[in-house]
């Protein structure tokens, strides 16, 4: 029996048993650093100091585990006469645990001078160090030692190739890594179906995708958050309901990616049941998850149950405190936002950064200019948070909703940084808002040069200049386009019912009740204009898409999808609509006189905010 077989079976005692604790019970019980040390003292009393299995035992716990000290494990290392390759993986693996990923890869390299080859077990940790270190060059030098090595074969190192040619962004690479590999596994392929969405190339990966022999709940999380990240909130949905019909249980992670695709879409019949598929199957709604489906709920227009969900979490994060009030400020309660500040604060709960901004944002939309000024100094001197690009941002909207120009222009010109697109733009509409031609035409010029290939900025200039009728200026904000190249979003409207989101765009007719539809918009129309309706054709004449001009004002898209929900929904029910664009404001007026003489409430999500009309009135009161 070896020395080391006969230390684990009969532990050494100093004295009498009766009188003495043994000072070494095994490397197993160890918890402790001091633990550790007499272990490693009864070794050396052995004669074991030169022996890799017993050293190799040491410098685990010490490099490796919770309790351990990575520098004694380096000095215990310097002692060894001949470490193997298992002791020179296991350092390497604690210099990564500990994110010391350079010396993770130099050690690696003094493992190959002290002539030690690496083993299979090498290569994962190492080339996982390369990608947190972005060490480029020495990745392929790798990737050359575990073909040199013989491990092309070995599907842990290939993953780990695939992994980091992807976080490299040399996806043609990564496709090489894994064509080449003999046996490709789950990870493999949903490795490469990630590297692609990652990087923007969501259609290669779903070809990836549809290549797969087998998936798991992994490879379809990938491809669902593949398309909810790219905006591409229908395909999410047809991946989802093909991951159902081949009966694969909704995990925590496909549920947030759902969620977020129904918030993207408006969705808040499909959010619900997905909320309630949660909550049957047991899923743990911790504040990561139970945030997402706050956030669902306030964006798509429920904020009574995003307060059920919110006063319903053990445990809240700061996102989930910071997520209520901002679905707060995009509903225009600036008021009730403030007292949940007030609420976070008494629960002991340090504001953050992003917590003022969403403040402030509602002190914005509710006009609250005297709350947002007092908020905008508390940040500093209470919490010590110096205002960034959003804040300022959020200020110069707020000041220049309320027509303060002067004052928005002068926080501006104080900034501690040179203003962004979103900082002047916000004071481009208010002097669009306003009528204050000569400094909006000053800070248009500014912005459509920030932002080059933003639309919504060009619209915004040529629709200040229609306004007090520069028309060559219109003209040539429009030649200025199309010389770059730069289109004008469509704009459209969805609206969910039965769980299947309907989309309109201006003038459309490819919904299958068309003609049913255009019918509904013409009696809603006449009914309304008995009540006093009148065109605002202003925003035609503004509008400098040949397309939208085209079609008739009536014919909206929001108009649209109105009088779907009208056709479609039972009296006295909600009617939720989604707007990528702003409203304009003859929709606006509509349907406000819509929702009186049909006696419905009916909430638009615009690209800035929530306007709820009932009773003729705008939760916005025509502040937005």
């Amino acid at each position: 029996m070896s020395s080391l077989a006969l230390l684990r079976t009969n532990p050494p005692y100093l004295g009498s048993p009766k009188t003495h604790r043994p000072t070494f019970h095994s490397l197993e019980s160890c918890s402790t650093m001091a633990d550790l040390k007499q272990f490693h003292s009864q070794i050396i009393r052995l004669g074991l100091s030169a022996d890799n299995d017993a050293m190799g035992r040491v410098i685990k716990f010490c490099a490796v585990s919770d309790s351990g000290d990575l520098n004694y494990a380096l000095k215990v290392f310097d002692t060894i006469p001949q470490p193997d390759a298992f002791i020179y993986n296991t350092i390497i693996r604690g210099y990564l645990q500990s994110h010391f990923t350079r010396n993770c890869i130099l050690f690696y390299f003094q493992m190959l001078r002290d002539s030690v080859a690496p083993n299979r077990f090498t290569f994962p940790s190492v080339i996982r160090a390369c990608c947190v270190d972005n060490a480029i060059e020495e990745g392929k030098q790798i990737h050359a030692h575990v073909l040199k090595f013989g491990f092309g074969f070995d599907g842990f190192s290939q993953n780990n190739l695939i992994h980091m040619y992807v976080n490299f962004q040399y996806l043609e690479e990564s496709r090489r890594v894994f064509d080449k590999m003999p046996r490709r596994d789950v990870v493999s392929w949903t490795t490469l179906i990630t590297g692609y969405s990652r990087w923007g190339f969501v259609d290669d990966a779903y070809e990836v995708f549809e290549l797969m022999p087998e998936r798991n709940s992994v490879s379809w999380n990938a491809m669902i958050a593949a398309y909810v990240q790219s905006n591409r909130f229908h395909e999410a949905f047809a991946i989802f309901d093909r991951m159902q019909l081949d009966k694969v249980e909704l995990d925590k992670f496909a549920a947030a990616s759902m969620l977020s695709a129904c918030t993207g879409l408006g969705a808040l019949e499909q959010g619900e049941w997905i909320h309630g598929y949660i909550e049957r199957s047991g899923i743990e709604i911790d504040w990561k998850l139970g945030t997402t489906i706050i956030d669902m709920y306030c964006k798509c227009g429920c904020l009574e149950k995003a307060f059920e969900v919110f006063y319903g979490l053990p445990h809240k994060g700061i996102s989930s405190w910071n997520c209520m009030i901002g679905g707060l400020a995009m509903h225009g309660q600036g008021e009730a936002a403030l007292e949940l500040l007030k609420e976070m604060e008494r629960e002991l709960i340090a504001p953050d950064n992003i917590t003022f901004v969403n403040v402030l944002s509602a002190c914005a939309h509710a006009g609250l200019v005297e709350e947002g000024h007092h908020y905008f100094h508390y940040m500093t001197e209470v919490y010590g948070i110096e205002p960034k690009m959003e804040h300022f941002g959020c200020m110069v909207d707020l000041l220049g909703r309320a027509g303060l120009l002067e004052e928005a222009r002068k926080l501006i010109n104080e900034m501690p940084m040179s203003p962004d697109a979103g900082v002047l733009g916000a004071l481009l509409g208010a002097c669009k808002i306003h009528g204050e031609f000569d400094l909006g035409d000053q800070i248009g010029k500014q912005v459509i040069e920030l932002e080059p290939h933003n639309s919504g900025r060009y619209v915004l200039l040529a629709n200040l200049y229609a306004s007090c009728g520069r028309w060559d200026d219109v003209a040539n904000v429009r030649k200025l386009m199309n010389d770059r190249g730069v289109k004008k979003a469509p704009g459209f409207s969805m609206i969910e019912l039965d769980g299947v989101v309907n989309e309109f765009i201006a003038g459309g007719r490819a919904h299958p009740q068309a003609k049913e539809i255009y019918a509904k918009v013409d009696e809603m129309l006449e009914r309304i204009k008995s009540a006093g309706y009148v065109p605002d054709a202003n925003g035609v004449l503004h509008d400098i898409d040949e397309e939208e001009k085209e079609n008739p004002l009536y014919y909206h898209s929001e108009k649209l999808a109105i009088a779907f929900g009208l056709l479609k929904t039972k009296p006295g029910a909600t009617i939720r609509i989604s707007k990528n664009l702003r409203v304009c404001r003859d929709c606006h007026n509509a349907s406000k006189i819509i929702s009186k003489i049909f006696d419905r409430e009916i909430v638009v999500r615009d690209r800035n905010r929530f306007h709820h009309f009932r009773k003729g009135e705008c939760s916005c009161k025509d502040y937005w």
